[in-house]
C-alpha cells in the first residue's frame, strides 16, 4: 500500500524521525466546524454526534473532552482520544520515538486530547499522570508551548 504525503515518517538524518497523522474524516472536520457557531447548550451533543458517527476521530474526542459537563467526564473523552491517537500514530508509523508536531494540522486532535488528559490529570490530582503527560508533550514537539 502506498502511503500519501500525510502518512509518512520522515526518517531525516537531521534529526529523529517525525510523523504526521492521516487526515481526519471531511465530513467530520465540516460538522466540527460548525460547532462553534452553533449556542452553547447544543454544542456537546452535536460533538459527540461527531464522535458516535466517526470513532476514530481524535479532534471530536478533543472537542468533547473540551466541552465536557464535568472534570471526570472530560478526563474520560481526552484519554479516549489519547489511547486512539496512539493507534493512528503507530498506524501512521510512528515506532514509539519521534516528533508528533503541532504545526502539523493532523496532529492537532491527538495532541489537544493529550493535553487536555494533562490539564484534566491535574484536576483530579493525578500528577503522576499530568507530569508524564506533560513530558510526553515536550518530546513530541519542544516547540509547542501546552495551553
Amino acid at each position: 500500500m502506498l502511503r500519501s504525503m500525510s502518512q509518512q515518517v520522515n526518517l531525516s538524518a537531521s534529526g529523529p524521525p517525525e510523523t504526521v497523522l492521516d487526515p481526519e474524516p471531511a465530513d467530520a472536520l465540516e460538522r466540527l466546524g460548525a460547532v462553534a457557531s452553533m449556542p452553547e447548550d447544543d454544542r456537546r451533543a452535536a460533538i459527540a454526534s461527531v464522535v458516535a458517527d466517526h470513532p476514530r476521530c481524535l479532534l471530536a474526542w478533543a472537542l468533547l473532552g473540551e466541552h465536557g459537563r464535568d472534570t471526570v467526564e472530560a478526563y474520560a473523552a481526552f484519554r479516549v482520544g489519547y489511547h486512539r491517537g496512539l493507534d493512528r500514530l503507530r498506524a501512521n508509523g510512528w515506532r514509539g520515538s519521534g516528533y508528533v508536531r503541532w504545526t502539523h494540522p493532523e496532529n492537532q486532535g491527538f495532541l489537544r486530547a493529550l493535553d487536555g488528559l494533562r490539564r484534566m490529570a491535574l484536576e483530579i490530582g493525578e500528577t503522576d499522570e499530568a507530569d508524564r503527560c506533560a513530558q510526553f508533550l515536550g518530546q513530541l514537539d519542544p516547540s509547542h508551548t501546552s495551553t
